[in-house]
């Protein structure tokens, strides 16, 4: 199966776990380690807007401290917008009762899927999330990302000497987000709350104690859990130094005018004296920010992507080429800015559709709609466009990219 259709085919919700007073990072003005700036914002933001632009995240569920609404406040500010699909509650004594409570927010919608993130984990790949997707496709329940275990391993005696030298091999570190199937992990969180176990230290391990096999996903050495000042600091240089990785890409299509009943612009069908000819749908909007976003991580073009000799993309819908292009472009570890279309076109007018067709570029990117343009101009009756034998489309996308280990 492959990404796109991973990202149809489950409703996930997401769970971050921002409830804990991170002690052993020590006191701070900003507050707890999860609101601690690094690269100039609050580690939470960072985590949240992964998440707000991964678009298969249906519902995003934050569970902070009672004490803490004030600083979760502050960080939303420095995120990306996520409207109503973003909810907080607050959480309970321990990080197993919070993850519950969060858990129990999403028991109320149709969630077929889970992601459980600890909200100072800041620099999870998209790559993590496209593999959590593919395992799930695959009929996993429960999917962990780890690393192996790649130092040697000491036991030590009560006296702090080494006692045994632990093989290490088949160990992995776990890291989050721990993923599963929602009705599955929600049982056994509150069977584990009923029986009064308050010990396990992940979610990944009340799985396996409800009896689940969990599976493993390659995780990422640079998805570290910030728990030490130190790791808070090494975390703000990582962020604070060098140039901004961001890159603007341009697509240009073009389709021919027949006679028809009407045009699909920006996924908007337009009622109209002609239609658009193409293999696809023909949507000369989408087209054109398609090879926009794949021009932004050297991915190619439509064209080679979703061939018009292959006969599967007859008249199809071309949102799922523009869904795709994003999907390529997250998997690189990008974040979509903006999205412009400017349409070239004497009819049909575009004005009384600009709006619906910006929240239709919102939905299929999964950006806020305020990134998101839709213009139009004629061609001054000149050329094939003044003749009304074509409609022309410019786009424009701006992604910024973070590498895996920058």
């Amino acid at each position: 199966m492959t990404e796109m259709q991973a990202e149809n085919a489950h409703s996930c919700g997401v769970v971050i776990v921002a409830a804990g007073r991170g002690e052993r990072a020590g006191s701070h003005a900003e507050g707890p380690k999860q609101y601690r700036r690094i690269g100039g914002r609050p580690v939470i933001s960072h985590t949240l807007d992964l998440f707000v632009n991964w678009q298969p995240a249906r519902r995003i569920v934050v569970v902070i401290h009672p004490d803490d609404a004030a600083l979760f406040d502050m960080a939303r500010e420095n995120t990306l917008p996520a409207g109503d699909r973003l909810t907080v509650v607050h959480g309970g004594a321990t990080r197993q009762q919070s993850v519950l409570a969060g858990l129990e927010v999403l028991a109320k919608d149709e969630i077929s899927h889970v992601l459980i993130q600890d909200a100072v984990r800041p620099f999870v790949e998209p790559a993590i999330l496209e593999r959590t997707l593919a395992a799930f496709s695959h009929g996993a329940r429960a999917v962990l990302p780890a690393v192996a275990v790649a130092d040697t391993l000491k036991r030590a005696d009560a006296n702090g000497n080494v006692a045994e030298t632990v093989s290490r091999s088949g160990l992995f570190a776990a890291q989050t987000p721990q993923s599963f199937h929602f009705a599955t992990i929600l049982e056994a969180h509150r069977r584990a709350a009923a029986s009064g176990r308050t010990d396990f230290t992940d979610d990944a391990s009340i799985a396996e104690w409800a009896g689940v096999r969990v599976h493993l996903v390659e995780g990422s050495a640079g998805n570290v859990k910030l728990t030490l000042q130190k790791d808070i600091a090494m975390a703000d240089q990582r962020l604070s130094h060098g140039l901004p990785d961001v890159r603007t890409g341009n697509g240009y299509d073009v389709h021919q005018l027949v006679e028809g009943d009407g045009v699909t612009l920006c996924g908007l069908f337009i009622p109209h004296d002609q239609k658009l000819s193409g293999h696809s749908d023909a949507d000369v909007a989408l087209h054109a920010l398609t090879d926009a976003l794949l021009a932004t991580c050297g991915a190619g073009d439509i064209g080679d992507h979703f061939p018009p000799s292959d006969m599967q993309w007859k008249g199809a819908a071309s949102r799922i080429f523009l869904e795709h292009a994003a999907a390529i472009v997250r998997a690189n570890g990008g974040t979509i800015m903006n999205a412009d279309v400017s349409l070239i076109a004497e009819a049909p007018k575009v004005g009384p559709h600009r709006e619906a067709m910006r929240r239709n570029l919102s939905d299929f990117l999964g950006i806020s709609i305020d990134r998101c343009s839709v213009k139009a101009t004629t061609n001054e009756k000149i050329g094939f466009i003044g003749r009304r034998e074509g409609i022309a489309a410019i786009a424009t996308a701006t992604v910024v990219y973070k590498g895996i280990d920058a």
